[in-house]
């Protein structure tokens, strides 16, 4: 297929395609998968080997946002059946990560629910990351907080925070219908002031909200000219008492798609399967391996993954291997770059002109919403078995059958799930 060819070409040039072609890959048809995610290997296999980064998720606090995200199950006027609580202290988040990182996590997400932090919520969460880091030698520990002010994103990055996610999660031409509470020119200044103290940018996107292929090419084009270093791809969690909770448009085949297209126009960069897997690729997630190259293990903010050693297990049947802490994730052309930066940090400046970002692995930052998520997990937890998996529903029709609404972990007297 000439298509897929050409992308290849380009993949392993780190060129970046035409809009044209990246809508062409989202049009194949079924026929073509296969093809297709042979062709996004090659590219993944380029740069990333057959590793895969593990990510954790740490809610340090659920629920009650100012902001009305239609995606979100914390939004404002949710009548979702999720956890509430406030902040975490620093001590139980510790606790939280260990679980992760115990099951082979790299990275530590911290995420906090609400339009952005205020000063004394910056330190809170500075005290966070020292506690988890002393804890766990070499962990990277992301955060999302919402909407950053001036000089905060400095303070968490002498507080050691390594990253910092906040997704873009639409087109900006439609980003109005999702948000009205704040703008795409607010999340797309959150990522400049991220970047611009050094942090790893971590921004991504969330399929399956009613968007267009025209949408989705222009988040993920938008999302590599902010040449961030991890693209988190979050598929709707269609949560019940949320705005969006009749929208079941994504199949496995599409999702497929979808991350092939991420790929393509961001070669080297880390896209990352997050929020929605279990619930949208199902059966297909360990085809999903051959064009991503880190997912997030176990449960997210607000609802539950699949158990921890399934994912485990997942990942060593279908070839690949767990990255280990001594690793360096990015390809040398971007590492050394982000090293040779004056800010300093893990971040991309200064490398090739090639994509976005990842939330903490996260759905996203303000609001943090229900695509993303997360709880922590426990190694020696009994996992809890697989749910058979239904057909696909039909658009409109509710699916809350799909939806586990996350019941331990962070914030619950129950072992987390890793």
């Amino acid at each position: 297929m000439d298509l897929l060819n050409t992308l290849v070409d380009k993949g392993l040039r780190r060129e970046l395609p035409t809009r044209e072609e990246a809508l062409a890959v989202l049009a194949t048809s079924d026929d073509e998968l296969l093809d297709v995610v042979a062709a996004a290997g090659k590219v993944r296999r380029q740069w990333f080997g057959r590793r895969v980064k593990l990510n954790y998720l740490v809610n340090l606090k659920s629920g009650l946002c100012p902001e009305d995200c239609s995606y979100c199950s914390q939004r404002l006027g949710s009548t979702a059946g999720i956890l509430k609580y406030t902040w975490l202290k620093p001590e139980e988040a510790s606790q939280a990560a260990a679980a992760g990182v115990a099951g082979g996590a790299k990275r530590v997400c911290l995420v906090a629910s609400g339009r952005g932090p205020t000063d004394r919520d910056v330190e809170r969460v500075g005290k966070t990351i020292e506690a988890i880091k002393e804890q766990n030698e070499g962990i990277e520990v992301c955060a999302c907080l919402g909407l950053l002010s001036d000089g905060q994103a400095e303070k968490l990055r002498e507080a050691g925070a390594d990253a910092y996610n906040h997704n873009l999660n639409t087109s900006e031409a439609t980003y109005g219908q999702i948000t009205k509470t704040h703008t795409y020119a607010d999340r797309v200044d959150t990522v400049e002031k991220a970047h611009a103290a050094g942090l790893s940018a971590c921004s991504g996107l969330i399929a399956g909200m009613g968007e267009t292929d025209e949408d989705l090419v222009d988040v993920v084009f938008s999302l590599r000219a902010l040449d961030a270093d991890s693209v988190p791809v979050n598929f709707l969690i269609p949560f019940e008492g949320t705005p969006l909770a009749k929208e079941w448009n994504l199949t496995p085949q599409r999702c497929l798609r979808i991350l092939a297209m991420a790929r393509f126009v961001c070669p080297d960069v880390e896209v990352r399967l997050a929020g929605g897997r279990e619930v949208h690729l199902r059966s297909l997630q360990p085809l999903a391996l051959n064009i991503v190259n880190s997912i997030f293990l176990g449960d997210y903010l607000t609802s539950e993954g699949q158990a921890g050693q399934a994912d485990l297990d997942m990942i060593a049947d279908a070839g690949f291997e767990v990255e280990g802490a001594g690793t360096t994730t990015l390809p040398a052309h971007r590492s050394d770059a982000a090293d040779a930066a004056p800010s300093g940090g893990c971040g991309s400046q200064g490398g090739a002109s090639v994509c976005g970002s990842g939330a903490a692995g996260a759905d996203d930052a303000v609001g943090c919403g229900s695509a993303c998520g997360g709880c922590s997990g426990h190694p020696h937890a009994e996992a809890a078995p697989v749910p058979e998996q239904p057909a696909q529903a039909g658009p409109g029709e509710l699916r809350s059958d799909l939806v586990a609404v996350r019941r331990r972990g962070a914030g619950t007297d129950i072992a987390p799930n890793a």
